[in-house]
């Protein structure tokens, strides 16, 4: 008989023989955490050196990446308490040492490596990382001179990102105390580390959402500051997210990241960039003393310039008054023109008067109280006519009038009207009866006209049609849909029935009812049943 198979490794899974067979038996189960268990005791602790390919960030804050060199791929995770500890962010192409243990993912029957801790493989990758970012950006405008704007000369508000912990925010305080005073508002940040560049971010793109109405003054400057480290440390100013948000800024930003021999990619985006956070605190505002004394000097300048110019006005003034003429010169010649012009009015006067005079003694002369009386004699003899011949004229025209008044007096007998007036009453009762006759037949005629016109309208109508079974498919409109190409490109119609309307969504958009194979439409409801036919 054969002997049992011995366990497999340490603390392995105990075997079940097969009844056909001496070879020992796993379930899925048993063998992946035998892998596991062997997987975890052999490579405990290591430190991998290679290349970041394929790098995910899902919702819940774990890292998932991709080692690689030239023969092999080694996935790694970094889970989210690591992640949130890293100095920078691995991107794809980034040479780094990884230090964690491995282990294997049995729902995917994979090994992988936890990576506790993350570093570049040396100072020449990160740089070489930095370089390659900075072409990108310049590339797409964001370092270009026209687009920077000119910094505010008397800021009311200044707005600081900066961890509000270290020495650089009381240094810039006690720098902005020893110039002009101004209001100093400070977005707390973490200045290094994972969160760094998206605090940063969030830190400008939340002063520029600041409406002149809030209760938070919205800043006229912008500073983003921190003290100098190295590479690493200053890395999270080196992420396109902060680069990004300053470039998209409306408020001006001075970046103050590091000392003089440092720089980031911030500095070369930002509107202003000084050595130190204390200059960037100098470079804000000017100091109140050299205001004082410019306003002073600006003082001095206009009074002597106003000076200046109510003398030099004066001068002219003088000049000009010298050279006016005097008063009585000036009224002289109008004064004997006026003179001149009262002379000639007096004797045109007298000269007028008499011509007038004159003229008047002439019609006087004329209208004597004979004349009037003859020529008075002489308008009533010519009325005295003419009334005359009115008179005969309205004598002969009344004759007139009369005699054809009783001509036509005797023509007009009361049996002569009685006549006519029987007579039209007959001629009218004609006419009555065929009206009322041609009246009964014309209604009974259009009657028939319009019975036919009912029933051919009920056989050529679509409520016929309905009735028997079909349906009519119409758009959101009100438009018949008369293809099922047309109804493939709407997402609702109104299918209407006998019995009335209903509505229906078109699903399966795309599809060719040719290739369905006898699929029925867009939806159940929507289309035609199956032996029916679409209106």
């Amino acid at each position: 008989m054969l002997d049992k198979p011995s366990r497999q490794g340490t603390g392995g899974p105990l075997p079940r023989p097969a009844p056909a067979s001496n070879v020992a038996e796993y379930s899925v189960s048993e063998i992946s955490t035998a892998i596991k268990r062997t997987m975890e005791d052999n490579f405990g602790f290591v430190r991998v050196r290679g290349e970041v390919g394929r790098v995910s960030r899902p919702a819940s804050g774990h890292v998932y990446l991709d080692l690689k060199d030239e023969r092999a791929v080694l996935a790694g995770v970094i889970w989210r308490s690591t992640a949130s500890k890293l100095k920078f962010k691995p991107e794809e192409g980034l040479e780094v040492i990884a230090t964690g243990r491995i282990t294997t993912y049995p729902g995917s029957s994979k090994y992988q490596i936890v990576i506790e801790a993350l570093e570049p493989a040396g100072t020449g990758a990160l740089m070489a990382l930095l370089e390659e970012r900075k072409r990108k950006l310049a590339a797409e405008g964001l370092f270009a001179e026209a687009r920077k704007k000119a910094l505010p000369y008397l800021p009311r508000v200044i707005g600081i990102v900066t961890s509000p912990s270290g020495a650089v925010i009381r240094d810039m305080l006690h720098g902005f105390d020893e110039r002009f005073p101004s209001h100093i508002i400070v977005w707390p940040v973490r200045v290094q580390g994972e969160t760094c560049a998206g605090e940063v971010a969030a830190a400008v793109r939340g002063f520029n959402a600041l409406a002149p109405g809030d209760p938070l003054p919205r800043p006229d400057l912008l500073i983003v500051a921190r003290g100098g480290g190295s590479i690493e440390d200053l890395w999270g100013f080196n992420e396109e997210a902060p680069v990004r948000a300053v470039a998209a800024s409306d408020i001006p930003v001075i970046s103050a990241v590091g000392h003089e021999t440092d720089w980031t990619l911030i500095d070369l985006v930002a509107d202003a960039r000084a050595p130190t956070p204390t200059k960037a605190a100098e470079w804000a505002v000017p100091r109140r003393s050299d205001l004082l004394a410019r306003v002073v000097e600006l003082r001095d300048r206009q009074r002597l310039a106003i000076q200046r110019t109510l003398e030099s006005h004066r001068r002219e003034l003088r000049g000009l008054a010298r050279g006016l003429p005097r008063l009585t010169d000036l009224l002289s010649l109008p004064r004997q023109r006026f003179d001149a012009a009262a002379e000639r009015l007096a004797r045109a006067r007298y000269t007028y008067v008499a011509q007038r005079r004159g003229e008047l003694q002439a019609w006087s002369g004329r209208l004597r109280p004979s004349l009037l009386t003859q020529r008075t004699a002489q308008a009533r003899e010519r009325l005295d006519v003419v009334k005359g011949r009115l008179l005969r004229a309205l004598a002969e025209r009344v004759s007139r009038e009369r005699q054809q008044l009783a001509a036509w007096a005797g023509r007009l007998r009361p049996d002569l009207l009685t006549q006519r007036t029987v007579q039209a009453r007959e001629r009218l009762d004609v006419a009555t009866g065929r009206l009322r006759r041609s009246t009964v037949a014309t209604v009974k005629r259009e009657r028939q006209r319009l019975d036919a016109q009912a029933q051919l309208l009920r056989a050529l109508s679509h409520k016929g049609v309905l009735a028997r079974g079909f349906a009519l498919v119409r758009d959101a409109e009100g438009h018949a849909v008369r293809t099922a190409e047309a109804a493939q490109a709407l997402t609702r119609v109104d299918i209407e029935f006998a019995d009335g309307t209903v509505g229906a969504h078109i699903e399966g958009k795309g599809q060719n009812p040719a290739r369905a194979g006898g699929q029925r439409g867009a939806s159940r409801s929507a289309g035609p049943a199956k032996q029916g036919k679409l209106l």
